[in-house]
Order: structure tokens, then sequence, then C-alpha cells
């Protein structure tokens, strides 16, 4: 599918790091942009400066999903692109033991069912939102194709370290519905697509001391380095561009695979 001003593209978590990177690689190739995001100042800052729509929404909330679509398709159009990158990465071990007492703690369930529904049901309920929306639309390919799902999930979808099972179950989640959510979705034209991304500098690693992101970036074999947030958006539109990309998960990590901790 081609991007240009004829395209409509949503992208969730637009406001920072993977999504943001994503926006503008789209509004760069001369897409219409809605950026959706919970961080509005950042989130209005980014589309005023590419020349995007911003809308608030929260994507495991259905109410804050059917205005921000609606706002989107209202300065837009239906979307042709719908890319999911909201997420959250809490780290909780599933049993842990407080240093002054020495008391077993049980991972929370309220931390484990957030992580679930911001990350798996979140992505879910934005693919089927906007399906819905582009299934109804003529198709844009030679192929009879309409759309482009593409999905973010993480290498710890396979190789989950420790601390990791509320955020490494929900990002296998949304490995596991990528090849029935195509087939679903076949015999109306709109692909989809996950990517696993690795190690990559996003703003979550601001906060961590150098010294640990140096050794985090050493134990890539290749490149050797944190994965840029604009490698990921270049990925997005080889899946786009490519109509025989579908159903498909794809790993960009420098072939790490992450070790226990």
């Amino acid at each position: 599918m081609k991007l240009d001003s004829s395209t409509a593209a949503i992208v969730t978590g637009g406001a920072s790091g993977l999504g943001e990177a994503t926006a503008r690689m789209l509004r760069e190739a001369g897409a219409k942009v809605a950026i959706l995001d919970m961080q509005a100042d950042r989130g209005r800052t980014v589309a005023g400066e590419i020349g995007a729509v911003f809308c608030e929404a929260n994507v495991a909330d259905e109410a804050s999903v059917d205005a921000a679509l609606a706002k989107a398709r209202a300065a837009n159009g239906v979307e042709h692109v719908l890319v999911n990158c909201a997420g959250i990465a809490p780290g909780k071990r599933t049993v842990s033991k407080k240093r002054e007492t020495g008391e077993l703690i049980p991972h929370d369930l309220a931390t484990f069912r957030r992580t679930v529904e911001v990350n798996l049901i979140g992505t879910y309920h934005m693919i089927a939102k906007s399906a819905a929306a582009m299934a109804g639309t003529e198709p844009v390919t030679e192929d009879g194709g309409r759309g482009v799902i593409v999905c973010t999930a993480s290498v710890a979808a396979q190789d989950g370290q420790i601390g990791q099972a509320a955020y490494g179950s929900s990002k296998a989640g949304v490995l596991g519905l990528t090849l029935p959510v195509a087939r679903d979705l076949a015999s109306f034209g709109i692909r989809v697509v996950t990517i696993l991304p690795g190690l990559f500098h996003t703003p979550m690693f601001e906060s961590v001391p150098e010294d640990f992101r140096k050794s985090l970036a050493e134990s890539v074999p290749f490149p050797s380095r944190l994965g840029r947030a604009e490698e990921y958006a270049k990925l997005v539109r080889a899946i786009i561009d490519n109509d025989m990309l579908n159903g498909e998960s794809i790993r960009l990590d420098g072939a790490l695979r992450m070790q226990p901790k």
C-alpha cells in the first residue's frame, strides 16, 4: 500500500518513543496522521510540530477510544493505517520478599490486570474498532487492500526476563492474536503484522544510569547498541509498502536473546 496525502493513519502512543518516530515518518511520507495518547501536553506538542491531529485517549477505555476515533476521522477521514504503540512496562516478580521483614509478597493482581488491559486488550480494542471502519471503505490497492494494522509486542513475549510476568504475558498475547486476526480480516483486505522490538532507546531509558545502559547496549550481538526509534518506524514503513507481509511477527533486535535478568 502506498503512503501519500490520500492516506490517513492513526498511531497510538504517538506522543513519544516508537510511536512518535512512527508518526513523524508517516507525516514525512505525506500521510494524514492522528496521534492517540494519554500524554496530552507532549501529544499536542508533537502534533503541532509535524502537522498532525492529537486525540487524548486511553486505549483500555471504550468511551475514550470512541471519542478519539471520531475526532481523528472528522479531521482525516477513516484510517488506512493503524499502528499500535501504546503500552506500559511494569516490573514485578511473581513472589517478592520484603527486605525488612522477609515477608513473601505475591504479585498484586491490580498491576497484572492493568498491564493486560493496556497492552493486550487495548491493542485488540483498537484493532477491532479500526478494522470495522476500514472494512467499509473502498480498496486502495490492486489486490483489494483496504488497510494495514501494525502492532507492537516485544522480545519479552518470547524470552521475558525475571520480573516481566505481566509485561511478557501481555505482549505474548499480542503475538498470539496476530495470525488469527489477520485471518479474520483477510476477506476485507486488511493486513495485520506485529513487530517485536528488542532494546530501544526510548524515554524509559533516560532514567537508567549510563553504565547500565552501556552494558545493555553491549549485550546486543550486532549492532551492539540500543535500537533507534527511527529504525522501528522504518520497519513500519516497509510493512505498509509490502502487500505480501501479513499475519507475521518480526523481531527487531540485532539478534538479541534476553537472559533471565
